[in-house]
């Protein structure tokens, strides 16, 4: 049938069919349509590998693209631990297990609990899994938990104290990977290590102020009225707290990369020089995607703001990549056979499924990591010593409010006695028995 419409525009023209040019513009628009959508969703993953009895720990894996990540590893035979805030008897979660496992055909999914936003919580769980002996077989840590407050929502503050978006996207991952590096080093040298960062441009532009770290800024949320000053406004302070948010995401993800090189060191050093480097510390950067935490910022946690994104879906669906899209830099990272035992990629990035040159010269500086090492170290044992003397009086109250209730109910057991034997009259039957 095309042959003879062909035939008939050449020689009588396109007017000649019907509806012709109609057509053909709309076929030129779906055209740039799926070229556009080819272009913004990246490169992907031909690499391959065999993942059968691999063990992969992933945090941030129940959702966006830590649950696409999740799948394909599952699907390749990998055994996989999700590292979530919920326990592991949670509905949802049992749910989410069971069907992955289904639809996998892997029965070596499993969870643990590991709250971010707690460090005792972070703690609990690896010293758990180092006190083994021997070590537990442990071949990839995937890190993707993430947040981003957005900037019309109040700053949130974890019950450390501390900024939620610093303490989840980097510092419960520094408090992590800070115990169990002994169970990382102990793998054999014939096995192939990786540990993988989720990082994102917008490291280009942070700056490092630990100052903001802190939570004792709660009153933040509800900041009194300040002073009047000469050349201030509301509207300037409301656009200072905006940016403040905005560059602390920021200062999260280069942290996170500082550690990562000074990880990879720590991870080389004091290794034989007849064994050869199995554990490679690497970085990824997915892309802009559609997850859930990148919807909520688009829409700046609202109702007005989702309403915006819905109309305007068309253009995000463009231009935006799926989470599985997003996930194959990361599947790249720990299936590629250049970043294998060996080699000497480690601390490398990668974006678009290819290694990247790093845009901040602090990312490889060493006194700026060492600052940072130190800086975190001190923080978590200053908040780690705060929690555990709350849990302490916390648990002491409790102690108090059981023996007052123990206390509470033997005075009532005995002013019952103690009313029942009053109302004995003399000579009665119950007061011979009583006398006897």
């Amino acid at each position: 049938m095309p042959i003879p419409l062909i035939v008939q525009a050449a020689t009588e023209g396109l007017s000649s069919i019907p509806y012709a040019y109609p057509v053909l513009k709309t076929l030129a628009c779906l055209a740039v349509v799926a070229l556009l959508k080819f272009y913004f969703g990246g490169a992907r993953n031909r690499s391959d590998r065999v993942m059968h009895s691999k063990v992969v720990m992933v945090t941030g894996g129940t959702s966006g693209i830590g649950a696409s990540i999740v799948y394909e590893l599952a699907s390749r035979g990998a055994q996989i631990i999700l590292l979530t805030q919920h326990a592991p008897s949670d509905v949802f979660l049992v749910d989410y297990i069971q069907d992955l496992r289904k639809s996998t055909n892997n029965q070596l999914i499993y969870a643990e609990q590991v709250d971010l936003t707690s460090l005792h919580s972070v703690r609990t769980f690896a010293t758990k899994w180092v006190d083994n002996v021997p070590p537990r077989r442990l071949d990839m840590i995937i890190l993707c938990a993430n947040t981003l407050t957005p900037a019309r929502s109040p700053r949130r503050i974890t019950e450390d104290g501390l900024d939620e978006e610093w303490q989840v996207n980097y510092l419960a991952n520094f408090h992590l990977l800070s115990i169990l590096s002994p169970a990382l080093r102990a793998q054999p040298p014939d096995r192939d290590v990786r540990v993988i960062f989720s990082t994102c441009s917008s490291y280009i532009g942070a700056k490092m102020d630990f100052n903001q770290t802190e939570g004792t800024a709660a009153k933040e949320d509800k900041p009194a009225k300040p002073k009047p000053q000469a050349g201030s406004s509301s509207k300037q302070t409301k656009k200072k707290e905006k940016k403040d948010k905005s560059t602390m995401y920021g200062m999260t993800k280069l942290a996170l990369m500082v550690f990562a090189q000074a990880f990879q060191k720590h991870l080389s050093s004091n290794k034989p020089q007849d064994q050869p480097m199995n554990a490679k510390v690497l970085i990824v950067d997915p892309g802009f995607s559609r997850t859930p935490g990148m919807r909520r910022w688009l829409t700046g946690g609202t109702l007005w703001g989702l309403l915006l994104y819905l109309l305007t879906w068309p253009l995000w669906w463009l231009i935006l990549k799926s989470p599985q899209q997003g996930a194959q830099s990361f599947l790249y990272a720990a299936m590629d056979a250049r970043f294998g035992r060996g080699s000497n990629t480690g601390g490398c990035l990668i974006k678009e499924c290819r290694e990247i040159d790093f845009l901040r010269d602090e990312v490889k500086d060493e006194k700026v990591a060492k600052e940072l090492w130190e800086f975190s170290e001190k923080q978590i044992q200053t908040k780690e010593k705060e929690a555990a003397v709350r849990r302490a009086q916390a648990k002491k109250e409790k102690e108090k409010e059981q023996a007052a209730t123990k206390d509470s109910n033997n005075n009532s057991d005995n002013s019952a006695s103690s009313s029942a034997a009053k109302s004995q009259t003399p000579g009665s039957r119950r007061s011979r028995k009583a006398n006897k």
